[in-house]
């Protein structure tokens, strides 16, 4: 049989061409209900697992979902009895650390995380605290006083936020991944994918340490009328911001990254999805500033509305990742069938993670379930890095 995209010659039996990913029975052309990384969910749907965790969705996804639930509930309850110092800390760290274990779990850059997660994480987190004590306590803007304002936003502040603190953040969350992207060993869409997500978690994990600096070293309240505002905003800086942040800024580390062999460099391309983390970062900032008055002086109806208005930025942006790593994906594989094959391919032997159906040689996907090799760790394929 003969793949109907790409001319490759696939077995009667296969389901999908095992070069460029196509549907050979289905009705669905640009696969539009089989992700490339998760043929089993549409692209257009809030998954964040095998969105921002796509070579561990296949095998163990129910395990970060878990975590990520239990951090949640835990933090959620910790804000409810007043320890607010436990609730930030839990929040601050629980998707960077439970980022940080899948990476390890999966296995993913081959035994030698250590400096790659350094680079993404920490010199971020660090670069991270000191600009955001510069602009929130040494400019004068203080995010613990949104909202307790009577008076209303400030055309200062909006500024701040709208202006200077997205584009300095997404250009300090992009400096350590793209070092790491243009490495050789790490020029794989998928990686600069990831790369850009630790930074991004790592920036908003340092960022909330900051700006509620004063609620880690004022001890515990107790429980009080203020529950509901402390709620919304320990969830909405612990959980909704990481994955905002993390989201965008691995969107345009995958653009830099490009689609065929090595890296693409500073395109056009990589300038939109810069744009694009800016744009978001903004809406985000401004949108939590604003909401934050509605309600009046300590009104918990702002800091929830500002949890509505992250969500609803993160669907967005989640729905628009799984739509660019899916063409990416569908379109790399396109190009390297075309050059008789790519880097990033399986090897002569090789199992698909996802439904355990042999692979055939130098398969870009599996021909069994459609799954991306490319959304799993090198280690596992049969790929010399």
């Amino acid at each position: 049989m003969e793949c109907p995209r790409c001319g490759s010659e696939v077995p009667d039996v296969s389901q999908f061409c095992h070069h460029c990913g196509t549907g050979l029975h289905s009705t669905d052309p640009g696969r539009k209900n089989a992700y490339a990384a998760r043929p089993d969910e549409p692209v257009a749907s809030f998954r964040l697992v095998s969105t921002i965790m796509p070579q561990g969705s296949g095998r163990q996804p129910y395990t970060y979902k878990v975590a990520l639930g239990v951090a949640l509930l835990l933090t959620v309850v910790a804000a409810a009895l007043g320890a607010l110092p436990v609730a930030i800390m839990v929040a601050a760290f629980a998707i960077p650390i439970v980022y940080i274990l899948y990476l390890y779990d999966v296995n993913l850059w081959e035994d030698e995380p250590i400096p790659v997660v350094a680079a993404a994480f920490l010199l971020t987190g660090v670069l991270a605290a000191v600009f955001t004590w510069l602009w929130s306590d040494r400019i004068g803007l203080t995010l613990d006083t949104i909202g307790s304002n009577d008076a209303g936003p400030a055309g200062r502040d909006l500024l701040i936020l709208l202006l200077l603190v997205p584009v300095v953040s997404v250009l300090i969350q992009q400096a350590g991944p793209l070092y790491l992207a243009s490495r050789p060993r790490y020029d794989d869409l998928m990686d600069g994918f990831t790369f850009g997500v630790v930074a991004g978690v790592g920036f908003a994990c340092f960022e909330t340490l900051v700006l509620h600096w004063g609620w880690i070293s004022g001890g515990f309240t107790g429980p009080g009328s203020g529950a509901g505002t402390w709620i919304s905003i320990v969830v909405l800086q612990g959980f909704v911001k990481p994955l905002i942040y993390g989201s965008a800024a691995g969107l345009a580390v995958a653009e830099f990254s490009g689609l065929g062999e090595g890296y693409d460099g500073f395109t056009p391309r990589w300038v939109i999805g810069v744009l694009q983390a800016i744009a978001v970062n903004a809406l985000f900032q401004g949108g939590v500033y604003l909401l934050g008055f509605v309600g009046g002086q300590g009104s918990w109806i702002g800091a929830i509305l500002g949890v509505v208005w992250g969500l609803l930025l993160l669907g967005a942006l989640i729905v628009l990742v799984r739509t660019v790593l899916h063409k990416g994906l569908l379109e790399a594989a396109l190009e390297s069938a075309a050059r008789g094959g790519s880097n990033h391919a399986s090897g002569e032997l090789g199992f698909c993670t996802r439904c355990e159906m042999p692979l055939l040689p130098q398969s870009d996907f599996c021909s069994a379930c459609g799954n991306a090799v490319r959304s799993v760790p090198k280690s596992e394929r049969g790929v010399v890095a």
